[in-house]
């Protein structure tokens, strides 16, 4: 590992792993596999908890804002692990000279996600520091979210098996386009917009109805790819993709080619992976195509045995090609 941090080390991919794994699991003393929220085991009772930082560049996008992104990805870290989100804190690292009329309309919108997912901000902290210390505001979430001992599976995926399917719910890397395009100023023939959204209560939606739901995940740093090479190496199993079943949006598969990113490795703040049995596969796609965030979903991928841990794409044109996990940052600071 390098002796110094690059901004590689945040990308999701190899060298945040690396990074991880070195430093602060060694450290700490952390058990795998790593998942986004901890389980928590107290007094009879089962609590989901998760901490992220949000430094996106810029603060407002198509589709959100900084403070909108800061809920739904804290929502959505619980939900994944099969939690009901309930409480979230929020710190604020704020530069000098910040407008107070751009942090009352970010304010305003994490109280208008955290109303439309059910979860309430019960606390926070705020610090202000001298201009050009701080590149005008951070934001540092925290939730808990209480967690069914029938779900306690679904982060470490230790339920899954050969033949299970693997189903996202839309379009891939809408939001990595959309902060692209805003951070430099692009104007796109046709609008993207982010695909910023709380996901629990499509999550709960499919939960309540199906029984084999074996993991679950939200695509952000790193992306399908990434989060299909953590998998694989969970599981010690293989995964082939279909490339012509993964929903990309025509705008977005055009910025990626005229650009040169891969639109399996951008992160995404409103898409998740499912991964459930065969036998139901069917039945989660018709709940969560019932529902608007999941409108487009579709089922790509099944588990296979291979002590090798790949990730197969088989390619639109007829082709095969190993997804490795991803190395580099395509787009820094986009969550």
């Amino acid at each position: 590992m390098n002796d110094l941090i690059s901004l590689n080390h945040g990308s999701g991919g190899k060298q945040t792993h690396e990074l991880i794994k070195k430093v602060f699991v060694k450290k700490f003393g952390m058990t795998e596999p790593l998942t986004d929220s901890a389980i928590l085991k107290e007094m009879g009772k089962t609590l989901v908890f998760t901490t992220d930082s949000y430094v996106i560049d810029p603060l407002f996008f198509p589709g959100g804002n900084i403070g909108k992104l800061a809920i739904c990805g804290t929502v959505n870290d619980l939900a994944v692990s099969g939690a009901e989100p309930k409480y979230i804190a929020a710190s604020f690292i704020i530069e000098e000279g910040f407008p107070v009329n751009d942090l009352v309309t970010i304010a305003e919108s994490m109280a208008d996600e955290a109303t439309n997912a059910g979860v309430k901000i019960v606390t926070g902290d705020t610090k202000v520091v001298e201009k050009g210390k701080c590149d005008r505001l951070f934001i540092t979430t925290s939730g808990t979210g209480i967690l069914d001992y029938s779900q306690e599976h679904i982060s470490t995926g230790k339920r899954i098996k050969p033949g299970d399917k693997l189903i996202i719910n839309g379009p891939l890397g809408n939001h990595s386009i959309a902060v692209a395009g805003a951070r430099n100023k692009l104007s796109f023939t046709t609008p993207v917009t982010s695909d910023c959204a709380s996901l629990n209560h499509l999550i709960e939606g499919v939960l309540k109805s199906c029984k084999e739901i074996h993991f679950m995940r939200d695509l952000t740093r790193g992306g399908l790819a990434g989060v299909m090479n953590e998998l694989a190496g969970m599981i010690n199993s293989g995964i082939i993709a279909d490339e012509a079943s993964i929903p990309v949006d025509d705008p977005v598969r055009g910025v990626c080619e005229i650009l040169g990113f891969d639109p399996l490795y951008l992160a995404n703040e409103g898409k998740l992976l499912i991964v459930t049995s065969a036998e139901e596969a069917e039945k989660v796609l018709e709940i969560l195509r019932s529902d608007a965030l999941g409108a487009f979903s579709s089922i790509f991928g099944e588990i296979v045995p291979d002590k090798r841990n790949l990730v197969v794409l088989n390619t639109s044109v007829g082709g095969k090609r190993i997804l490795d996990m991803p190395s580099g940052a395509q787009l820094p600071r986009i969550c």
